[in-house]
């Protein structure tokens, strides 16, 4: 039987959120829930029959704040509002951004400050356990009123409108009302608005990012310290004691990793009286540059878990005699956030494609230039790391923080926006191009520690060498890379890497935890 969780009671984490997703939890609307949602839309009812007014309630929206509007339009406005706000365009998002939106709208609606009634509350929940998704496009949203037009494409088919997949079809919501027997819903009085003020759309969009975010991160050390390996760097720069002076958790973390990977290593051993001073800083500078992302990915994750249990419509509905029109909807503290993310995962591409162009040198003994014996006839591993610089510039051109920029809306009411829904598409971007880079080094990794052999490397190292190596052979000539690096970024997506670590940690490693452990593996 599968776990629970309470909408509007328990806590919401990415983690939890996205198991939800997946089917590997249930989200449930307790009878505790329940209560809170017909209180807070009884108390829109009580509004409405007493003529008190209030802000999309009974009034237009936006600029139209000051209009009006009679208790028999109210039905009529909520309505009018979802397909009036569908204006978004471009591609579909990822279907689990979808879903992700429906379970992050629920349980901020449960909470009982929306005025959204259970009727409407239940039809999404149905969504999420039957997997019929809404079809939302991904351009549209600044980030403020909410996710406008994201969400009323999410919501279009509740009315029978818009498009859904459902049952692998994509059909219309005409069509899925016709198909499963649902009646499209009557919304009342604030429902229409509930639905669409909102950060769902960026905050599922951060959710996916600090899933991706954090494989990005385990990955960068691992492969680090393969680099690190390869080339004989030293082994000195992780010390604890270095760290012990500059105590940055990210830092700290990373240098513990980069040590216990590296210390039981033979080939490590093997030069530990060279003449070498020191190592060029994409070696050296792994825990500083790597443990400030670490850093990042830490604060978006805190921001994420506030935002993921807060209540981010408008107007707010505390009670019949005291509704609040304020901000919450303003997407300002995850944009900023996912902007600061974006920056984070291209210096982890930044300093992953110098090391790969270090390794192409030929400044370590042993290893020879282009990762191949005969250059010249052979170009070896020099245009992968095209790739990668074209990769880590495309990159570094998609870091101009988009919460820097706003475009007043809605006749100047709306005069200072987030553009936060930029912000997790780049972020989302930039993680996808990291991993590309990322496959393109662990492969330069492997090719370079394949001269090496037959010293062994350490146990968790060996063990992801083979790893890639049961996947792509060793180059002596050239071929088409193409399969190479699509095979390693298959490798990198489907967490493989990661479950090697772990059982390799199962019984040889037991001091590989660092003393930050749960802040940055537990999530």
């Amino acid at each position: 039987m599968k776990k629970s969780f309470s909408y509007g009671i328990d806590n919401l984490s990415a983690a939890t959120a996205w198991d939800i997703a997946q089917g590997q939890l249930q989200g449930i609307i307790s009878e505790q829930a329940k209560d809170q949602v017909n209180k807070s839309s009884q108390a829109v009812t009580d509004i409405v029959q007493e003529g008190a007014v209030v802000y999309g309630i009974n009034t237009g929206f936006g600029p139209l704040c000051t209009t009006k509007i009679s208790a028999s339009e109210s039905r009529m406005l909520q309505t009018n509002i979802l397909m009036s706000h569908a204006v978004g365009v471009g591609n579909p998002i990822d279907p689990i951004l979808s879903k992700l939106m429906l379970i992050l709208k629920l349980q901020a609606l449960a909470q009982g400050y929306s005025g959204i009634s259970l009727t409407t509350l239940e039809r999404i929940q149905w969504f999420i356990e039957q997997d019929a998704i809404p079809e939302v496009p991904e351009q549209g949203s600044v980030g403020a009123s909410g996710d406008l037009a994201p969400l009323a494409h999410l919501f279009l088919p509740l009315i029978g409108l818009g498009f859904i997949h459902y049952k692998n079809t994509r059909m219309s919501g005409a069509d899925f009302c016709a198909a499963t027997g649902l009646s499209p819903l009557s919304l009342g009085p604030k429902e229409g608005l509930a639905l669409i003020n909102g950060t769902q759309f960026i905050a599922a969009h951060g959710v996916k990012l600090l899933r991706e975010f954090h494989n990005c991160l385990v990955h960068a050390d691992l492969i680090a310290a393969l680099m690190v390996e390869a080339l004989q760097g030293s082994i000195k720069p992780f010390h604890p004691k270095l760290h012990e002076l500059r105590p940055f958790k990210g830092v700290i973390h990373v240098a513990h990793k980069m040590h216990a990977l590296l210390k039981d290593s033979p080939i490590m051993k093997d030069h530990e009286a060279c003449e070498k001073v020191q190592d060029p800083y994409s070696l050296r500078c792994v825990p500083q540059v790597h443990g400030a992302s670490r850093n990042t990915w830490l604060h978006l994750k805190e921001l994420l878990e506030v935002e993921l249990n807060a209540v981010t419509d408008n107007p707010i509905i505390i009670d019949k005699d005291l509704s609040i029109s304020g901000g919450n909807f303003h997407g300002q503290p995850l944009a900023m956030a996912l902007d600061y993310a974006c920056l984070a995962l291209s210096e982890l591409g930044s300093i992953a494609d110098r090391r790969i162009y270090l390794a192409l040198e030929g400044g370590s003994p042993g290893v020879p230039k282009l990762l191949m014996e005969e250059s010249g006839i052979n170009s070896g591993y020099m245009i992968l790391q095209y790739t990668t610089a074209a990769l880590a510039s495309e990159n570094k051109g998609l870091c101009f923080p988009a919460s820097a920029d706003s475009i007043p809306t809605s006749m100047g009411q709306e005069d200072h926006v987030s553009m936060g829904s930029i912000s997790g598409r780049k972020a989302l971007q930039v993680a996808k191009n990291l991993e590309k880079i990322q496959a393109i080094e662990l492969l330069t990794a492997c090719q370079a520690l394949t001269f090496r052999r037959p010293m062994p490397s350490g146990a968790i190292l060996n063990s992801l060498y083979q790893k890639l190596r049961s996947k792509v052979s060793f180059a002596s000539v050239d071929r088409v890379f193409a399969p190479d690096i699509e095979a390693a970024q298959s490798l990198l997506a489907s967490g493989e890497l990661q479950r090697v670590l772990s059982e390799e940690l199962g019984h040889k490693q037991p001091d590989f935890a660092s003393p930050y452990e749960s802040l940055f593996e537990n999530y």
